[in-house]
């Protein structure tokens, strides 16, 4: 069934002594836009949207622009892995706002990198190939697709934003309809025309069909509806507004990853809501924030909410957790870490202003000095450009800043599975090190993390 009449069907079978046989005969013979026009949007019966689900994909997208998408705490999908395909033969996506200079820079930054990135490959290859000789018990093509994909790990540090890439999901009606919202809305022209984009698909019938048949629209109703989140691009701006005016943070050292677990839910409102529009540590923001006042406190909020409507949810920013893990970390780990859905994300912009990681398999294999050269002139390139397309310049191995909350179980789970020899050697790190900052304040129950560390290694075991 179309997924609006699924969501009618369920809607009504829990509103009637009818079977699911019957509920379903009737939707056949009434309107569901109707429906939902009554119940979901006019009286904010937000549940039945619940009820419906779609399929979206998106081709030949950037990995920027998927990142993006991927960004709904109820998401579910699967993108294409740059651990284990070659990212050098489709090219990258020119950001649609450079034109001129602007766009040649990025244009021959681009092409470097991803000549660096073939290069590379190619030098990991065959210092893997030398360093881990095929054992009896593994069949050659096995060998060669394991060092082949071994050798990704270490070239798609060059990888960048703008590569394309794919991207299939499955999502609720309720959770598209906030996507599309908040996608409409981005500070990236390409962003929102996907979020136009999808808005019309749901208003056609799909492109694809099992059977053969008269299809219907995926969910016309909710393409009429589903405006630009207007209240979340007004919060953002008077908050930037207001840390630009109020924000003076000392600066300060903090480790790769850092865990606090607050203990003031206003201040950890107030710091959560500030961080991604400005720099600065969560650990400094927090720190800064308890020693305000606690009209100072309010007004934060007071800013953050003075665009909301009626039927506006609170911001993200209002999320909690008990252990807020702040990542100064590459963008490559990042696009692993960011599928975790049972956490609340938060990202900073990117800025290429922190740097980029240096793995020791560029010193090993006698890469390194390309490696640096290619990641130097590339950042350096982003800087000459105008925002927000010189974002789509910044190198998977250049370091950004996300803020991660969750309880105690996604800490476990998280630190367990991702800490595993089967793992890219950035995240395992992660992983390792969000137990070890849990050992750190809670070493009774860090005791429950069956991490891995990343000193144990079976480099042939994908």
């Amino acid at each position: 069934m179309p997924p609006e009449k699924s969501a009618y069907a369920l809607a009504r079978y829990s509103r009637s002594a009818d079977s699911i046989r019957q509920s379903v005969d009737w939707v056949r013979s009434h309107n569901s836009q109707n429906f939902l026009e009554s119940f979901y949007f006019q009286y904010g019966h937000q549940s039945i949207a619940d009820l419906g689900h779609t399929v979206l994909c998106f081709e030949g997208i950037s990995e920027l622009a998927a990142s993006e998408i991927e960004d709904e705490t109820l998401w579910d999908g699967q993108a294409k892995s740059s651990r284990y395909q070659d990212f050098s033969r489709a090219g990258f996506i020119a950001p649609p706002e450079l034109s001129g200079p602007d766009a040649e820079r990025f244009q021959s930054a681009g092409e470097a990198l991803l000549r660096a990135y073939t290069s590379i490959h190619g030098h990991v290859n065959e210092y893997l190939t030398g360093q881990l000789p095929r054992p009896d018990s593994m069949k050659p093509d096995a060998y060669s697709r394991n060092i082949t994909a071994r050798a990704f790990d270490v070239a798609r540090y060059l990888l960048f934003w703008a590569v394309p890439t794919n991207v299939g999901q499955v999502t609720s009606i309720r959770t598209l309809e906030k996507q599309i919202k908040r996608l409409r809305i981005s500070e990236f022209a390409e962003v929102r025309e996907l979020g136009e984009e999808m808005s019309q698909a749901c208003a056609e019938p799909p492109v694809c069909l099992w059977d053969e048949g008269q299809a219907e629209p995926l969910a016309p109703t909710l393409a009429r509806h589903a405006e630009a989140d207007e209240h979340q691009r007004q919060s953002r701006a008077d908050l930037e507004l207001w840390a630009k005016q109020n924000l003076p943070v000392p600066a300060g050292e903090v480790q790769r990853v850092d865990l606090l677990k607050p203990n003031d839910t206003l201040t950890e409102i107030a710091a959560t809501l500030l961080y991604p529009v400005c720099e600065h540590s969560f650990r400094a923001l927090y720190e800064a924030a308890r020693a305000w006042s606690q009209a100072k406190k309010i007004e934060v909020v007071e800013v953050a909410t003075r665009s909301r409507g009626s039927r506006d949810d609170l911001l993200r920013g209002f999320r909690g957790g008990q252990y807020c893990f702040d990542m100064l970390i590459d963008i490559g780990a990042y696009r692993d870490m960011h599928r975790h859905r049972r956490c609340h994300q938060y990202r900073q912009a990117y800025s290429g202003r922190h740097g980029y990681d240096v793995p020791d398999l560029f010193r090993k294999s006698g890469t390194e000095t390309e490696y640096r050269a290619a990641m130097d002139a590339a950042l350096a390139t982003m800087q000459s450009l105008p925002e927000p397309a010189r974002q789509y310049l910044l190198p998977f191995g250049a370091r950004s800043r996300f803020l991660f909350k969750m309880d105690f179980a996604e800490v476990e789970y998280i630190s367990r599975v991702r800490s595993g020899v089967k793992g890219h050697f950035s995240y395992r790190e992660i992983a390792w090190e969000m137990k070890q900052r849990i050992e750190e304040i809670e070493p009774d129950l860090a005791k429950l993390i069956d991490a891995t560390p990343p000193w144990i290694e079976d480099p042939l075991k994908r």
